[in-house]
């Protein structure tokens, strides 16, 4: 039974892609989230970190079913979300929203910025006409834009400026619930702290939730409450942020952190030890970490290791860590 205090929750999330196989019929499966299981309580932010390509993107993306989990279960409000026919999904759509990473690509540039905020109080009938205005004005205010901004096209804004245009399109429903796809990875250094303080103020403010996807361990420690490190479609460890800074268990949540750059003007920082590059086709045999870890064993290439609870709700899956 999934506790009150969580607003999502997600067991056992699958999602595969099918290659062909080259002079065969057979298909061969591309895991791109393999079997994660984690939790979101009411007005928290997660953190989900890995490098390009572990799944994270892809996570997000099945949660708010923008694309179809192969497996699993995602209970939004208690509410089994997969098990929703078109129309149920649909009636659910406002109160779980999504912030796209390229600010560029993510607005539609025949679009006024008025008709872009506003196209979601129409589809699901929330405001029309005059009200609909006064709701795009009062949405532009809420994320540093200004109402006479409505009337503009998306080409006139810098970088900066259509993230919050995104942001405010994705507010404008009143969600519970925002999955946030690097929404500053494509920014400016100096944007990038004005949109994360944005978004944090506006948690504050509309009571939100945020699933909080970023390949960069300082943003997302600026930023969340707990953090969950993922690794080729599996979770690594889950911690809260201060801790896993603190104590981080997982050998390649090491090697992340220890690849955070430093203030070294003698430029002897230490590097983390890899042995081996990526295996993305390992599948389900074994840790699928080993071929890159320092202190991989017999054990870690035949066994999977389970995501354990090392104290202090500390989630590992490692052998190492005892």
């Amino acid at each position: 039974m999934v506790q009150n205090n969580y607003l999502l929750h997600v067991e056992h999330l699958k999602k595969y892609f099918y290659r062909e196989k080259l002079f065969s019929s057979d298909k061969e499966p591309i895991r791109a989230v393999n079997d994660i299981t984690f939790s979101i309580r009411r007005g928290e932010t997660l953190g989900l970190v890995g490098e390009s390509g572990c799944g994270k993107t892809t996570a997000g993306k099945s949660i708010l079913r923008l694309i179809e989990p192969t497996s699993g279960r995602i209970f939004f409000n208690g509410i089994n979300i997969l098990d929703l026919n078109r129309e149920g999904l649909r009636k659910l759509r406002p109160r779980m929203q999504f912030i796209f990473q390229d600010p560029y690509e993510s607005l539609n540039p025949r679009m006024k910025v008025g008709e872009i905020v506003g196209e979601g109080l129409e589809v699901h009938r929330l405001a029309r006409g005059k009200e609909k205005d006064d709701r795009v004005a009062e949405i532009l205010g809420k994320v540093g834009l200004h109402p006479r901004d409505a009337m503009r096209y998306p080409h006139e804004f810098s970088g900066g400026q259509r993230q919050r245009i995104g942001i405010a399109r994705a507010i404008s429903l009143h969600p519970e619930l925002i999955v946030a796809d690097e929404p500053v990875s494509a920014l400016d250094v100096s944007i990038q702290a004005q949109i994360l303080n944005l978004l944090m103020d506006l948690r504050d403010q509309l009571g939100l939730t945020y699933l909080f996807i970023s390949h960069d361990l300082r943003i997302v420690k600026h930023i969340s409450d707990r953090i969950a490190v993922m690794y080729l479609g599996k979770m690594a460890e889950m911690a809260n942020g201060e801790d896993l800074f603190r104590r981080p268990l997982h050998p390649y949540t090491q090697i992340l952190l220890q690849a955070i750059p430093k203030l070294d003007p003698s430029g002897r920082g230490q590097k983390a030890p890899i042995r081996e590059e990526l295996s993305p086709d390992s599948g389900d045999r074994g840790c699928l970490f080993q071929p890159r870890c320092p202190h991989a064993k017999e054990r870690c290439r035949t066994e999977g290791p389970l995501l354990l609870d090392h104290g202090e709700d500390h989630f590992v899956a490692c052998h190492f860590v005892s």
